[in-house]
């Protein structure tokens, strides 16, 4: 989380390192593509997920739409966007396989959820709107992962919630969806 706090220039070269150690610390210990959330088991039955993040996204825009704040996404291409989904499919497993099984090591499986869900909400700093929605996202998120074990579909819905709420939620609170020395670095 203190990455984010680096000017631009550090995060360049401080930010790949502390983003791939989780990823190296999970794979050194070799678990399965199932324990982590990226085989098969759990993607038929968590598939539910994907409609239901979109009724929430058609639902969202439409009463962004009424109550006049809906706006179009700042950078609509398709490398912005495919980027992003990426990154959440990352955040995810940085959420599910990185910092969920060490708290659960140390507090019960509820306490780690919502701990997690907490630190997921902190690492949004300082951009309030973003930390109330990972908030509850990292909550839902772990609920789901517990039951289905599906990273995939966790990802693809968040990155489909995330770009919503980029559209739904006020560029003047949501700053690009900044985190971090970023968001003041803003210009609407």
């Amino acid at each position: 989380m203190a990455v984010l706090w680096l000017p631009t220039r550090e995060q360049l070269i401080v930010g790949p390192i502390v983003l791939l150690s989780p990823l190296a610390l999970v794979l050194a210990q070799k678990p399965s593509r199932n324990t982590l959330g990226l085989g098969t088991r759990g993607f038929v039955s968590s598939w539910w997920v994907l409609p239901a993040s979109v009724g929430l996204m058609m639902l969202g825009i439409v009463v962004a739409r009424e109550i006049g704040v809906y706006h179009p996404l700042y950078a609509p291409d398709f490398r912005h966007v495919a980027g992003y989904v990426v990154w959440t499919i990352y955040q995810q497993f940085l959420l599910q396989d990185y910092f969920v099984p060490r708290l659960t090591r140390l507090v019960s499986s509820d306490a780690a959820i919502s701990i997690a869900a907490i630190l997921f909400a902190v690492a949004h700093l300082p951009n309030i709107p973003l930390m109330i929605a990972t908030l509850v996202w990292g909550a839902v998120s772990c609920l789901l992962f517990r039951r289905y074990r599906s990273l995939w579909v966790l990802g693809l819905a968040q990155g489909m919630l995330g770009l919503c709420f980029a559209v739904c939620i006020p560029d003047v609170w949501l700053h690009h969806m900044r985190v971090g020395l970023g968001y003041f670095h803003y210009r609407g």
